[in-house]
């Protein structure tokens, strides 16, 4: 897809009315064709027009439904979903739901029939009873440090839930995390926050990918950016690879130059 183009179907596009298929959507936003050998991190967030990724603690009310078609496109193209306990908590996550217009390119790919979602946290503070743990079609992963209480990881595992070491301490590394998952045969990777991890894969220097939607709200307040925690030495620079717009909703794709 050319830089700055418009799926037809989008509004704008001049020629054709109507929402924009999930076939287009996959094609735009498919992984680069080295992904399968190599290992591709890509984010997914919303920010307002003033900087807010959120919204009462919540993504939900800055979001609309072209940007709930790509979220869906980009899990329909995932190997692993990766969120912060935080995010879990806030935005109440199930697990990925299989979807049959992705099946047979899944198939084709061999990827599972859904993503994995993995649960970065350091102290495993999780209600295990969510359909998150107790009723996904692939298991749980939870990515934790080595560090973590012996008690909450046995109870993670009762769960269902595959427990992954991912740092020396109580945290994750974010670079250990990447290589982990990758291991376990995950090269399509996609996170959807919330800030704090985003800000450390920022910081870690792993993103290859920002799918932005930048939505055409202002809230004011403090809420949080897309990306939190420490600041990077210097900014990080990457480039727009497509532009797309729908009911004054953009959606950038940016890659790392």
């Amino acid at each position: 897809m050319a830089e700055g183009a418009e799926l037809g179907g989008g509004a704008g596009s001049g020629d054709v009315e109507g929402e924009w298929g999930l076939g287009e959507l996959a094609a735009a936003y498919a992984y680069p064709g080295s992904v399968g050998r190599e290992v591709w991190l890509r984010a997914n967030m919303v920010s307002t027009l003033d900087g807010a990724g959120q919204h009462d603690g919540r993504s939900q009310p800055i979001s609309g439904a072209a940007d709930m078609r790509i979220f869906g496109t980009l899990r329909g193209l995932a190997d692993v979903v990766v969120v912060g306990a935080e995010t879990v908590r806030q935005e109440g996550y199930r697990p990925v739901r299989e979807r049959a217009d992705f099946a047979a390119a899944r198939a084709a790919a061999g990827q599972a029939a859904v993503a994995a979602v993995a649960v970065v946290t350091a102290s495993l503070d999780l209600d295990l009873s969510l359909p998150l743990f107790t009723s996904p079609l692939v298991p749980t992963l939870i990515l934790t440090g080595a560090a973590a209480a012996p008690d909450r990881v046995a109870a993670a595992e009762r769960a269902g839930a595959r427990v992954v070491i991912a740092g020396d301490g109580a945290g994750v590394d974010p670079a250990r995390a990447v290589r982990a998952l990758a291991g376990l045969g995950h090269t399509r990777l996609l996170t959807e926050g919330g800030p704090r991890l985003l800000g450390q894969f920022v910081a870690a220097d792993v993103l290859d990918e920002l799918c932005l939607t930048i939505s055409p709200m202002l809230t004011a307040g403090d809420a949080q950016r897309i990306a939190g925690g420490p600041g990077v030495a210097v900014p990080r620079r990457f480039e727009l690879v497509s532009l797309l717009e729908e009911a004054g909703f953009l959606f950038g794709r940016y890659r790392r130059s």
